[in-house]
Parts: structure tokens; sequence; C-alpha cells
């Protein structure tokens, strides 16, 4: 397949040309180990097209993407899914649907939200493991859709963040039979449009999705793609995207998306095919030790908890052996592979699972296992988000208004949402979760 992107910044950085014009670095690097990264950092130029106004280079390889992945419409973005999410809020907005969420999202959901000016209601997955994963029962979207006698949208994040997949099949059926859109953070799925069946939400009938391509497949931090399923809005995405995102998107991110769908159109199904048995062994080989949480497979949850140990210090063994998870807490292990990984990564990776699991201390702990209620809404989510904050001890933080959302990524899941009233089950969740400090509205 073409790389249009890459092989313009190559030419041009073989061409000699003087660089009067942005970036300031003209091409030079004051680390030589990075000569060639600079050299292909440029700007809009002649021939280099511009990503909000695309129509040469860059377009090319959107459809590239787009055909890859079966959409509409595909377009780029280097500055992350959140850029996606904003632009797909923005269009919701523009149409004046209500937004229905799952309330597991990503920040950048409520970021969107408070700068969009957009109320939500929330529906409570059934969790399992944490405030990160929960069932989404359709009857609850349901209640939802019909009980709205305005356009809706449904907003899901499926793979979440342990890799538990909604069925995306089923809720796009059920808001299309509503005249409602549905939304999908699929920020963790990329890679799942190469499975034998598609798992990807533009295959399952999602009107609109994000990929964040640099977290499971090999592009650079930052390349996302947002995707359409319909025609109407295919000339709406740059537009809603340009709203937010930077004039000056990153040439070496863009040019990572064209490489990656290079690696997609003459790789990624063999390489899936052959790490599916790979992922299987791993797991059949510690599955008397460990207890893995249901997930897409490159997402390897260990449910730490309930198999007798403690997340945090299989983390801190397992980087004593060399590997680095996603995250952990007391509860769970979140290790991610990719099609990208070779057949070594997961020689290691087991040896340093047989050795954290031989090395860790059993504990009698209980299962993280809650129901949470929704918190009182005090104040409009855009309202709280930019008055007047301050940043308290959690523990002084009972019957105040939770402002400006501030939770660490990894994961950025809330607690509470701007606007909320934090109560005890608010502060218990904070604490358990090690967040000291929350800001709320000033009173």
């Amino acid at each position: 397949m073409d790389t249009p992107i890459y092989d313009f910044l190559r030419s041009y950085a073989a061409s000699g040309t003087l660089r009067a014009h942005m970036p300031g670095h003209k091409g030079n690097t004051p680390a030589a180990e990075l000569g060639e990264m600079y050299q292909l950092d440029i700007t809009e130029i002649k021939g280099a097209d511009s990503l909000f106004e695309a129509d040469g280079i860059i377009a090319e390889s959107e459809k590239n993407t787009a055909m890859l992945y079966g959409s509409a419409a595909s377009v780029f973005s280097a500055g992350g899914s959140t850029l996606c999410i904003q632009a797909m809020l923005a269009i919701m907005k523009q149409e004046h649907r209500r937004v229905i969420a799952a309330r597991n999202v990503h920040r950048a959901f409520l970021n969107g939200a408070a700068l969009l000016g957009l109320e939500v209601q929330w529906i409570m997955p059934k969790y399992s493991g944490g405030i990160l994963s929960g069932e989404l029962q359709l009857a609850d979207v349901e209640a939802a859709l019909a009980a709205s006698n305005t356009p809706a949208c449904v907003y899901v994040t499926s793979p979440d963040y342990t890799g538990r997949l909604a069925d995306t099949a089923a809720l796009a059926r059920l808001c299309h039979r509503y005249g409602a859109r549905l939304l999908v953070d699929n920020a963790h799925g990329a890679h799942l449009a190469f499975f034998e069946k598609s798992l990807h939400p533009m295959a399952l009938g999602a009107d609109l999705c994000c990929d964040s391509a640099h977290k499971m497949l090999p592009a650079l931090t930052g390349a996302a793609v947002l995707h359409t399923s319909r025609r109407e809005y295919a000339d709406k995405l740059k537009q809603a995207m340009s709203l937010f995102g930077s004039t000056s998107p990153s040439y070496l991110v863009m040019a990572s998306l064209d490489l990656c769908n290079r690696y997609i159109a003459e790789r990624i199904r063999d390489d899936i095919a052959s790490a599916m048995p790979r992922l299987a062994e791993l797991r059949s080989a510690l599955s008397d030790r460990l207890v893995f949480a249901d997930s897409e497979p490159f997402h390897i949850t260990v449910r730490a908890a309930g198999s007798g140990f403690c997340g945090t210090e299989l983390a801190e063994l397992l980087r004593d052996n060399g590997v680095e998870c996603e995250y952990a807490d007391r509860e769970l292990v979140i290790l991610l592979m990719s099609p990208f990984s070779s057949e070594s990564d997961y020689v290691r990776l087991r040896a340093a699972l047989e050795s954290a699991v031989s090395g860790a201390s059993p504990t009698e702990s209980e299962s993280f296992d809650f129901q949470p209620k929704l918190p009182k809404m005090a104040l409009a989510i855009r309202e709280a988000a930019f008055a007047m904050a301050e940043e308290i001890p959690v523990d002084e933080a009972e019957g105040r208004i939770c402002a400006s959302v501030k939770v660490p990524c990894p994961p950025a899941i809330p607690i509470a949402v701007s606007g909320e009233v934090i109560d005890r089950e608010c502060m218990e969740l904070f604490r358990a979760y090690g967040i000291k400090k929350v800001l709320v509205v000033k009173n």
C-alpha cells in the first residue's frame, strides 16, 4: 500500500531545500541520535497538504485507512483519541442530541462535555473489578432511549480499560430502532477490525468511533483515527476536529499512521493469527495460579485479588523482571500486547509472570466488589468545570461539589463528575485508588 505522507517527508528531507520556514530546528538536531526524526519533522508547506483542509497526500492516506476499515470516512488525529472524542460530541451538539453515556468513560469525554456545555444522562454498568470495567445492560439503555422525547446518542467505551467488549452490534441495532446514534470510544481496539471476524465498531453498526492507533498498533504516541459509517458525517469530521485541534499537527505522527496503513495491508492479519495461540498458551500456562478477566485477546488482565495476590506487588515484581505493565492496583494488573509483539516478547512475559507469582506474598484480601450509585448533581458539568476551585484532602471533601475532574491517567476514569456532590462512597473510592486530593468548587 502507498505511504504518501511518509514518502513526501523522505523526499523533502533528501532534497536539501533551505528551510526558510517553520519549525525552528530547520531539519537539524541538537542530538545526533535523533537526526532523521528532525529531518522528517515539517509543517504545512507546498505539497505537504494540511490536516484539517486535506485534499492531497493526507487525504490520500486517510482514504487508504477508510478502505482498510470499511468506513464511509476516516480522518487522522495527531492529538490522540481525545481530539476524536471532542469531534464526535461536537457533531452530536450540532444535531441537538441528548447524550446518554455509560459511566466508565475516559476523562477526555468529560472535558469535551464541559467545553461543549453538554449534560449527560449516565447509565451505570454492572461493575466487576472496581470502576474500570462493567457490563452495560441493554435494558437500561433501552429504558433511557424510550424515555427520551428528543433525538439522542449513546456513548460507550469498548474495549474498556480492562479489554472487556460491549455488545456493540446489539447496541447499534437498539440505537437505530430509536433513531439514536451510537458513538464508541474504541481507543484500545484499532486492531479489532483485522481478526478473522471483525470486532471493530465500524463492522458492528456504530455511527462514529475513535481508534488510538498508538495503543495497539505500531504508531507514534498521539496517533489516532476518527471513523464514521454514515456518509452524511463524512464532510463534518474535519470541521468538528478543527474546533479543538492544533493548527500545527505533527507530521511525524501522521506519517506513522501512513506506515500503519502499510503494516495493516501487508502483515497484521498474519501477525494476529500467529499471536492467538501464543496468547492462549500464556493464559493456559498460568491458569492454575492466576485468574484472568474476560477481555479481547491482547489485553491480558489479571484479577490479582481474585488470584490471592496484591496487584501492585505483582506489578513491582514484574518490573524487577524487566516487564512494565499498563496499569496495576490492588485488584488488577493489566498487560497490553499487540499484533506487533514478537515471539520473544511472549517468552519473556511468561517467564516474568512465573517469577512474579512465585515471589508474591499470598493475600486474603477480598475482591473489590461494589455497585456504586450516582452521586447527586448540584451544578451543570460546564458550570462546575469552569468554576473557581480549590484542592482539598479527600478526607475533607464530603458534601463538596466536584470541580474539574482530576484523576490520574491511566486509567483516567472519573469517580465523581464535575458538578456532583462528593459523598462518602466517592471518598471511599478515592482512597481505594490512592487519590488523596480532589478539586472542589470554592465556597
